[in-house]
């Protein structure tokens, strides 16, 4: 008779690295050995619609590096391709688990999918342990003094910094306690990105790294999209490559301007914790009834960065060639999509969710709320951004665009789709239309207009 050894599961899903895992490090000190698993969660990738898709790509290599460390430890990564229900049964037929652990995730799904497998472990008396590790403070830490979440960036900043205390960034030093992992005889294998109906794509990541240098002036030059001073580590903090403690830690030391984005990172992500209504629907539901013109060939122009606009088509091209686009740039061109051309901001949701390699539901349902006008702290309805003049300030240069515009002076670059003072009264007076405004009650300009 085989005698099943006493462990407990780590699960792994948006916190890819051996380092500072609160998770991993409360399951290495829990007294038992630890198995590391990993689903690869169909209710997720049957969902995609590209078989080459590059956030896929970066997990399967993200894993591949770990299960190289644990390999080399005597112990292995297992993965499962199916269902997390289906992952707890196939591992109890080799492990008498004794508990849990995982770090916290607040999408709507995932939370979904947490309190399923807390049932079905609970019914087998299994502990089920999640931690706080992909944020610095999160779910109910942040409230207002009547106890509610905060729905404006500005307030829930302050009340965060006053909040935020120095063991809240501690290191979680998991990586010192690998010893405690489950040996076994042979790795398990692998799953491939082939088994799963995905191909390699190629693509270049950004390195994990902090760039010190960039970063101490990221405030002066952030908004440059010619000079790209930004992190570039939004795929590494969606997918957990890199601890949040370190990144909040080194932003204090550096820049304030970029320890102000990662809060707002935080702020979205209790909003879409506190309003789940978000996903699908504005959070100000006043703006649910919105005309929307909705042009598919107008669309598809955005999608493909012929607008005429050259600020916008160059943002376009960029996000379809790398998956990324600068911060500056996605403002300019989710507003030209919901204000110049009134297609509802659920399409550029979708579409850069599909696109986006630091794609993180939260922040892009939070951006594109703000551009819209239907946000939590938005931008208000008759802000429009001009493109012409977004590109006289932040590209004077056009260095920028002529990289991604190269036949800008050509004949056959197409002119403006639409002309903006046309747009922005369209766009004025559509949002009134849906939000029942009266005339007296919209200033007659903006400073981006």
């Amino acid at each position: 008779m085989r005698i099943r050894e006493k462990s407990v599961i780590f699960w792994m899903r948006r916190d890819l690295r051996l380092e500072d895992n609160r998770g991993l490090y409360e399951a290495l000190t829990s007294g038992y050995r630890v198995q590391i698993m990993f689903v690869f969660d169909r209710a997720i990738l049957d969902a995609l619609r590209h078989q080459k898709d590059a956030r896929v790509c970066f997990i399967h290599q993200r894993l591949t590096a770990i299960q190289e460390r644990l390999t080399a430890l005597g112990a292995s990564l297992w993965t499962h391709y199916g269902n997390p229900a289906e992952a707890f049964e196939k591992l109890l037929e080799d492990h008498d688990i004794q508990g849990v652990y995982c770090n916290r995730d607040y999408e709507p799904y995932a939370r979904e999918r947490d309190a399923a497998a807390a049932r079905q472990l609970d019914a087998l008396n299994i502990p089920f342990h999640d931690f706080k590790d992909q944020v610095a403070l999160d779910r109910d830490e942040v409230l207002t003094k009547n106890d509610t979440a905060y729905s404006v960036y500005t307030p829930y900043k302050r009340r965060w910094l006053a909040l935020l205390k120095e063991e809240d960034l501690l290191p979680c030093p998991s990586e010192k306690h690998l010893d405690g992992l489950v040996r076994v005889l042979q790795p398990y294998p692998l799953i491939s990105l082939e088994e799963m109906g995905f191909k390699e794509t190629g693509t270049r990541y950004p390195a994990a790294a902090v760039d010190e240098t960039a970063l101490r002036t990221y405030g002066e030059t952030r908004d440059l999209p010619a000079m790209d001073t930004t992190s570039r580590l939004g795929i590494h903090l969606r997918f957990g490559t890199v601890s949040i403690r370190a990144m909040i830690r080194k932003a204090r030391e550096l820049d304030p301007v970029w320890l102000s984005q990662l809060i707002w990172r935080e702020f979205f992500m209790q909003i879409l914790y506190h309003y789940p209504h978000v996903v699908g629907g504005p959070f100000r539901k006043e703006y649910a009834h919105i005309p929307w013109r909705n042009d598919p060939e107008d669309f598809e122009r955005w999608c493909n960065g012929t607008t005429g606009y050259p600020i916008v088509d160059a943002g376009m091209r960029e996000l379809n060639a790398t998956g990324y686009m600068h911060n500056r740039v996605r403002m300019i061109t989710a507003s030209f999509l919901c204000k110049h051309l009134l297609i509802d901001w659920r399409w550029g949701e979708r579409y850069f969710a599909e696109k986006l390699l630091d794609f993180e539901l939260a922040a892009n349902n939070g951006n594109w709320q703000w551009a819209a006008g239907t946000g939590c702290d938005a931008a208000p309805y008759f802000r429009v951004f001009n493109p012409w003049t977004q590109a006289q300030k932040f590209d004077p240069q056009m260095t920028y665009i002529k990289k991604w515009v190269p036949e800008l002076l050509e004949p056959g670059y197409p002119a403006p789709m639409i002309d903006h003072k046309f747009a922005r009264q369209r766009a004025l007076d559509t949002y009134k239309t849906g939000l029942g405004v009266k005339e007296k009650e919209t200033p007659q300009k903006d400073l981006f207009s």
